[in-house]
C-alpha cells in the first residue's frame, strides 16, 4: 500500500489571487467555482496533483521547507523574465557560468519557488534526461 499526493497545499493571505498567479505560471485553469474571496481554490494542473490555495490569518515568516521547482517549456532564462512581469520578485541565483544551476524566485506572497534549465537548455549542454 501506499499514499497517492493529492495536492501541494499553499498557505496564503489571498486564495483567489495567489491561484490566478499560478494560473498564470502554469498555463492552467483555476478551479472554475471559485470566485474572488473564496477561502480555498485551486489550480488544475495537466498532471499530477492540484496546487491547493489555503487563506490564512497569518502572513509568511521565513524560508519555505518544500517548494515548487518548474522545468519551462522555453529557456530559463526567457521564463525568469516572465515571471518576473507575471509578478515574481527574484530572491537568488545560483545559475553558473557554464548554463547550469537554477533562479529562485517568490510569488506575489513571498513563497519561493525555483526555475529549472529547460529540456533545451539541458540538451544545449549535451545533457539529457530529467
Amino acid at each position: 500500500m501506499v499514499s497517492i499526493v493529492q495536492n501541494v497545499a499553499i498557505d496564503c493571505a489571498d486564495a483567489y489571487e495567489m491561484a490566478r498567479f499560478w494560473s498564470a505560471v502554469t498555463g492552467r485553469p483555476v478551479h472554475p467555482e471559485s470566485e474572488p474571496g473564496d477561502a480555498e481554490t485551486e489550480v488544475l494542473l495537466a498532471e499530477g496533483p492540484v496546487l491547493h490555495f489555503n487563506q490564512v490569518p497569518e502572513s509568511k515568516e521565513s524560508k519555505n521547507r518544500i517548494h515548487l521547482c518548474l522545468r519551462p517549456e522555453t529557456t530559463r532564462e526567457r521564463e525568469v523574465e516572465r515571471l518576473l512581469e507575471l509578478g515574481a520578485a527574484f530572491v537568488g541565483d545560483h545559475r553558473e557560468p557554464d548554463g547550469s544551476g537554477w533562479a529562485i524566485l517568490a510569488d506575489p506572497e513571498g513563497n519561493e519557488f525555483c526555475v529549472l534549465r529547460s529540456a533545451s537548455d539541458r540538451e544545449a549542454m549535451g545533457e539529457s534526461g530529467a
